[in-house]
């Protein structure tokens, strides 16, 4: 008759080892986990380690201008418009992006900047990650160049997601004098020094890296050392020099309310906070409003005399998910709660918008879809119409502004 150990005896017989990590052992861990994701951006990007924007099609220039495709036909049959004319193929036209942007722009029915408007500021906040905050801020602002806009992303979060999206590892690819740190530190009273063009025609950008962090120790030293310095206006004072050279500034925030993204409130125009419709995003956005009620209170209380208001504050249903169940008493509770603030657009969960994001890209970096036109569609016109709305929204305050409503 065999009998069994006691379970005791036998974990008792089990010698482990512990894997002991020094902190010292953490710099290999860093440097694996950035050369590993080199590797996977290049294998994502390949044969083009380097990220590339897409080529239209003759249907998709017309689309883009909102003309019929004959129109298309007729318009680069007329020199005097300096066109371009595109790249022949079999039965059609491939048109670079910038190629695209410059019919838009020659062609297109949006409206023109007026003259002497300044452009725009944008922050996209929330205090929880993970609810499409930074892919918001660059589908917008790939969707208004599309609209005949320049943009200047800013990248705020050390995190530098958004920096990443452009096609830039921050960790191997940003130096700490290419973010907004010189301006932080008083070493710059601009931001122009840290622009730099991407890959996106109408896009420029501001890199972020985790370098940011030193932001978060030097605002509140240099407030308590120097009675005069005002620590929420030294980004707004940093990117005011830029506003005659875009239209439209997007500020990706980080995910706290940190000394930056204070800065970053306090410079912006609008506001726009994505909020997913499921139950905890829905909770951790009221911690949102209740800690920027505090923020708010407290910066009235510091300056009596603030006179800082919002053109807009807007809440984005994102990663709308209609097969969920709970998705639809969520969005229920979203829009009794934010009222008139919720934007009447949802962008879609879909396979697409997965994929693109597995790949370093977004929506509109797809040339041509290889799964179903159909939802590749659903995801691409949801934020089409996003880009849409933003813009006419601006344009009317530009107009507002232009006509004595207040200054631009």
């Amino acid at each position: 008759m065999i009998v069994a150990k006691p379970i005791l005896s036998i974990v008792h017989e089990v010698k482990h080892t512990p894997n002991r990590v020094a902190l010292d052992d953490i710099e290999l861990i860093a440097q694996n986990a950035s050369e590993m994701l080199v590797n996977v951006r290049e294998s994502m990007l390949a044969p083009h380690p380097a990220k590339h924007s897409p080529v239209f099609t003759t249907s998709q220039i017309a689309s883009l201008c909102r003309i019929d495709r004959k129109k298309v036909n007729y318009y680069w049959e007329r020199p005097e418009l300096g066109l371009p004319q595109g790249t022949v193929l079999p039965r059609t036209r491939e048109f670079t992006l910038s190629e695209a942007r410059e019919w838009v722009k020659k062609v297109g029915p949006f409206n023109k900047r007026p003259k002497g408007a300044k452009g725009k500021k944008i922050a996209i906040g929330n205090f929880k990650g993970g609810v499409s905050k930074t892919t918001t801020a660059m589908t917008l602002a790939q969707g208004l160049t599309l609209l005949g806009r320049r943009v200047l992303l800013l990248d705020l979060d050390p995190q530098a997601s958004l920096t990443a999206l452009c096609g830039i590892l921050a960790d191997s690819e940003v130096t700490e004098n290419q973010t907004i740190l010189p301006l932080i530190y008083g070493e710059e009273t601009s931001l122009q020094y840290a622009i730099q063009p991407s890959y996106w025609d109408g896009i420029d950008l501001i890199p972020g890296s985790a370098a940011l962090f030193g932001a978060e120790f030097f605002l509140p030293f240099q407030q308590q050392k120097s009675r005069g310095f005002r620590f929420w206006e030294v980004l707004n004072n940093g990117l005011e020099p830029l506003l005659d050279d875009y239209d439209m500034i997007i500020i990706d925030t980080p995910p706290a309310l940190s000394y930056v993204t204070i800065n970053a409130f306090m410079a912006a125009d609008g506001l726009i906070v994505p909020t997913p419709p499921n139950a905890l995003d829905y909770a951790s956005s009221t911690q949102f409003w209740s800690l920027f009620t505090d923020f708010a209170r407290s910066m009235k209380q510091i300056v009596p005399d603030l006179d800082k208001h919002f053109d807009f504050i807007h809440v984005l249903l994102t990663k709308v998910d209609s097969s969920q169940s709970a998705t639809f008493a969520v969005r229920e509770w979203i829009n009794r709660t934010y009222e008139h603030h919720v934007l009447p657009i949802e962008i879609p969960t879909t396979t697409v918008t997965s994929s693109a994001s597995a790949e370093f890209g977004t929506v509109y970096d797809i040339s041509k879809y290889d799964g179903s036109n159909k939802t590749y569609l659903r995801a691409r016109e949801a934020y089409d119409r996003f880009a849409e709305m933003i813009d006419q929204e601006i344009y009317a305050l530009w107009t507002w502004s232009a006509e004595g409503g207040a200054a631009a």
